[in-house]
């Protein structure tokens, strides 16, 4: 447990020191990319400006509504059958959406349950593992202009399941229930 803490506290550090060590040793403008990378940045922000002010209304409108609850309280047999927090289920079905909501409601779980207890390490792991599918999809996919999705959707939804799940069975591993 202190060796997964230890290697966790270091890695963030240890892979910014890296990146600017690879850029010094290849002789790269280390400091006017990461400025011109940040320009970039800011412009593409403020073209996808109108996709996330929708994006940040339609998650406020699930929530307001009670939508997310009902989903939630719909599929909680099943996912009580197979051993999975009812308390994470509107936190999973958020994180589809949006990152900054289900950061919200991670934030409910920790003030329930405590960052520290079985559900608050699982939602981490989850948090971490996952990936908002419908902002990409609405975000980056219009940004640069795809029309032709194909099997990335699904694709998409399958990876977010797998690590769901596989981030419930490492909590189990690694903490314990």
């Amino acid at each position: 447990m202190n060796v997964v803490l230890f290697i966790s506290d270091l890695m963030i550090p240890l892979v910014i020191v890296v990146i600017i060590a690879y850029g010094l040793a290849k002789k790269a403008p280390v400091y006017d990319s990461f400025i011109g990378g940040a320009m970039e940045g800011a412009k593409i922000t403020f073209n996808i400006f109108p996709t996330l002010v929708g994006l940040m209304v339609a998650v406020g409108v699930l929530r307001a509504s009670g939508t997310l609850d009902f989903i939630a309280n719909f599929i909680s047999p099943l996912t009580r059958r197979l051993g999975f927090p009812e308390e994470a289920l509107p936190l999973t079905l958020m994180r589809l959406v949006s990152s900054s909501a289900a950061t919200g409601l991670q934030l409910d779980v920790y003030a329930q349950h405590g960052p520290d207890s079985f559900i608050g390490r699982f939602v981490s792991v989850m948090m971490s593992s996952t990936e908002t599918v419908f902002y990409t999809f609405s975000v980056y996919f219009l940004h640069i202009g795809v029309t032709k999705t194909r099997y990335t959707l699904f694709g998409a939804l399958f990876a977010n399941v797998v690590s769901i799940v596989a981030s419930l069975v490492i909590t189990i591993l690694v903490f314990g229930r």
